[in-house]
């Protein structure tokens, strides 16, 4: 009963982190290049990851695992460039919530099938959790689907999803190696892309500043921390219990915006609020 809830708390914690760490990126990113701003960032989070694996002592994990930690950074880097392409050619409140509900689907099968079925309780509070992602991101007046916005978010979804389960599998033993090795492969990925740019376009360098760099420091520290939070609510109960609460991450967005840059919810957006509560104790419940 306790490591349910922990791992629920967890979960949740992991879904706040991205959420915080998406808020300060988004602050970053409407004033500098977003590419320089996610760069930055995971460099930051690279760091604090580092300093946190030389402090606890964890010993390096065998080398099957921190394979599996740097394949998750490069599909959490391929999913953060589908993400912010998708964001940049489609609609904010359609690609965010459709990339976080695909996000969620992938460990959800993979923990069907690894774990087993999860119980009648557990499943009704994934399906409001989804529904609550829906209800607190999107918006009934941006109209219907659109092409590149299906293409987009599937991709950001897959590349999400995969490493959520890729991490999973690095984070059995230990914790802040793997994802230091996760936080590598997406800085190659992303380096990479920047390096592309700047032969193609002629960009500047990636050097950041002021208040900037400082939202870009925070969204890289927000995400290695939701990682290692993720990792752990992995370790204490079920992968797809821990993806789907991560998923929530659009809420604490949300939340935000509505904090500090005094953004309207609408009601349905609050009803998501509610119904995302509901949806955490469902699936911490004891005997779900």
């Amino acid at each position: 009963m306790e490591s349910r809830w922990l791992a629920a708390v967890f979960g949740l914690a992991a879904a706040c982190s991205w959420g915080a760490g998406d808020f300060s990126g988004a602050v970053a990113s409407r004033k500098a290049d977003v590419w320089k701003v996610v760069f930055c960032g995971q460099a930051a989070g690279a760091l604090i990851l580092l300093a946190m694996a030389l402090a606890s002592g964890e010993k390096v994990p065998a080398g099957g695992q921190m394979a599996y930690g740097l394949l998750a950074g490069v599909c959490g880097g391929a999913g953060l460039v589908a993400l912010y392409t998708g964001l940049a050619r489609g609609r904010m409140g359609i690609v965010a919530p459709l990339s976080a509900v695909i996000t969620a689907i992938v460990p959800v099968v993979a923990g069907a099938v690894w774990q087993g079925l999860p119980g009648s309780l557990q499943v009704l509070g994934f399906g409001l959790a989804l529904a609550a992602v829906w209800l607190l991101a999107s918006r009934p007046e941006e109209g219907g689907l659109r092409p590149v916005e299906l293409v987009y978010s599937l991709l950001a979804g897959l590349g999400f999803g995969l490493f959520f389960l890729f991490i999973a599998l690095a984070g059995r033993q230990s914790i802040f190696w793997p994802l230091m090795a996760a936080r590598c492969g997406s800085i190659g990925l992303v380096a990479a892309m920047l390096l592309g740019r700047r032969a193609q376009a002629g960009a500047g360098g990636i050097r950041l500043r002021g208040r900037v760099l400082v939202y870009a420091v925070l969204a890289g520290i927000c995400d290695a921390a939701g990682n290692g939070f993720f990792v752990g609510a992995v370790k204490l109960g079920r992968l797809d219990a821990a993806a789907v609460l991560g998923s929530l991450y659009p809420a604490a967005t949300v939340i935000l915006a509505w904090l500090l840059l005094k953004e309207r919810l609408a009601p349905r957006q609050w009803c998501g609020v509610w119904m995302a509560l509901a949806a955490l104790g469902c699936i911490a419940w004891p005997g779900a």
